[in-house]
């Protein structure tokens, strides 16, 4: 059953909207967290006593910060940046940054948010973060790119360290961002601190399997979630939206474990391939040639391609939605259920609504929230970090299968958290409890601050 907010809490979150109004989506990752602490404070009314949840759920800092950059025509564009340093408890600020149209302060908060307990779930020394800026780098020169990441971070440099805050990608933010932000970063501190970003190239300073991570997860989680109802992967009918990193690699590691994907997508439509997406290509178009995934059927003439179509409404067995917040509502989910669907893995943050999140839980499928499921990315770049301090590079397969583990004990934390709490099967409840718990402790051994 979903679970309902307990009258202690009711309050508190009326003052998270007064305090931060028009935040919406911040508003929504809150209501979902209190939703399932009620019997926390009844375990642990210390954390009552200490004001953890009113204070855990204001950030200790908010950064907002002009960015002003020159297109190659000279013309002069001014974007607004944003670092939101949410929680230090278990360690040093961890979050991607996000280049996107849609970024607010509400966005990032919301984020920044999920992201206090999904770094706690990974059991690794990091506190969340987020941040990013409203610039949408899509249709932009490398030039372009270049003149916006060394403003960006011109201001943002100050803020940051290995020991203070690390941050590392999102959407809009991969391997070319990151390297121009190191770059600026480099020359303004003189300082080659290898740890303060994450996500880095191979050839200087980055992990193996970072690529790889929050797709390879997301996987491994409902791997895991199937294992515990006696299923698994192999022959499972798979649909995975996005054609990002998260979504090829999610695609590449089902395939290996003998499940095939029939759909991905992008912003403008959705390719349906009943043989099975010809993952090689979406590689080809979105890694290498930056093309939309609309020309997938140039070269597949028996696959489809649906504009403005909606992937859930492909029938599946497992749905992995691995493109952006609130993409599965009440009616998708219900529809996937009707469909067949038995699992849904969230490799985005926050993809699905209440409502949808309602629909699969009163159903009884396996249902992996995104503080869980997609905590692979930000274990790895823990694990890039480890790296980095001791200079070192640790191969392929031995760092994929420390992610793997750290998967598994993620899976078993919530699972086990679940079961103690009354909500059996119920990994939002899991997630949210087994995540705050860890950050509660700390902040009350750390004192008033």
């Amino acid at each position: 059953m979903t679970p309902h907010m307990d009258e202690k809490l009711e309050p508190i979150f009326q003052e998270v909207i007064q305090r931060n109004p028009g935040e919406t989506e911040f508003h929504q990752a809150v209501r979902e967290v209190l939703e399932t602490l009620g019997p926390v404070l009844v375990k642990h009314p210390e954390f009552t006593h200490h004001k953890i949840i009113q204070r855990i759920c204001e950030p200790e800092r908010q950064i907002i910060f002009r960015v002003p950059w020159q297109d190659d025509s000279g013309e002069v564009h001014i974007n607004r940046g944003f670092r939101v340093e949410f929680n230090s408890a278990l360690g040093p600020y961890k979050g991607g940054l996000r280049f996107h149209p849609s970024v607010y302060l509400g966005i990032i908060k919301f984020l920044g948010f999920a992201q206090i307990f999904k770094n706690a779930l990974t059991g690794l020394p990091i506190g969340g973060g987020k941040g990013g800026s409203d610039f949408d780098p899509k249709g932009k020169s490398d030039d372009e790119i270049m003149r916006f990441c060394q403003s960006f971070m011109t201001e943002l440099y100050r803020h940051l360290g290995e020991y203070t805050d690390v941050p590392a990608g999102d959407i809009g933010v991969g391997g070319r961002e990151i390297g121009y932000m190191f770059g600026q970063y480099k020359r303004i501190t003189n300082r080659w601190e290898a740890g303060v970003l994450t996500g880095k190239g191979l050839d200087w300073g980055g992990s193996l399997v970072r690529t790889e991570a929050t797709g390879y997860g997301a996987t491994f989680f409902v791997n895991e979630m199937l294992k515990v109802r006696n299923d698994s992967f192999e022959g499972k009918i798979c649909t995975v939206s996005g054609s990002g990193n998260v979504s090829i690699y999610t695609t590449e590691k089902i395939t290996e474990l003998g499940g095939k994907v029939v759909a991905c997508s992008d912003s403008n439509g959705v390719i349906y391939h009943e043989k099975g997406i010809d993952l090689e290509l979406v590689k080809q178009l979105k890694e290498i040639e930056r093309r939309r995934i609309k020309d997938y059927v140039s070269y597949h003439k028996d696959a489809k391609y649906i504009t403005g179509g909606n992937i859930w409404e492909i029938p599946c067995q497992v749905a992995m939605p691995s493109a952006t917040q609130n993409e599965i509502n009440g009616k998708d989910a219900k529809r996937l259920i009707q469909n067949g669907c038995i699992a849904v893995g969230e490799g985005a943050n926050m993809p699905t609504t209440p409502e949808g999140i309602r629909v699969f839980l009163d159903a009884g499928i396996a249902y992996g929230p995104g503080k869980a499921a997609n905590a692979g990315g930000v274990a790895t770049s823990a694990l890039e970090m480890q790296q980095n301090a001791s200079r070192d590079a640790w191969p392929f397969d031995f760092t994929e299968k420390k992610l793997e583990d750290i998967m598994i004990n993620i899976h078993a934390d919530c699972f086990a958290t679940a079961e103690e709490y009354g909500a059996p099967n119920n990994y939002v409840v899991g997630a949210n409890i087994a995540g705050f718990i860890k950050v509660a402790k700390a902040m009350v051994a750390l004192g008033l601050i």
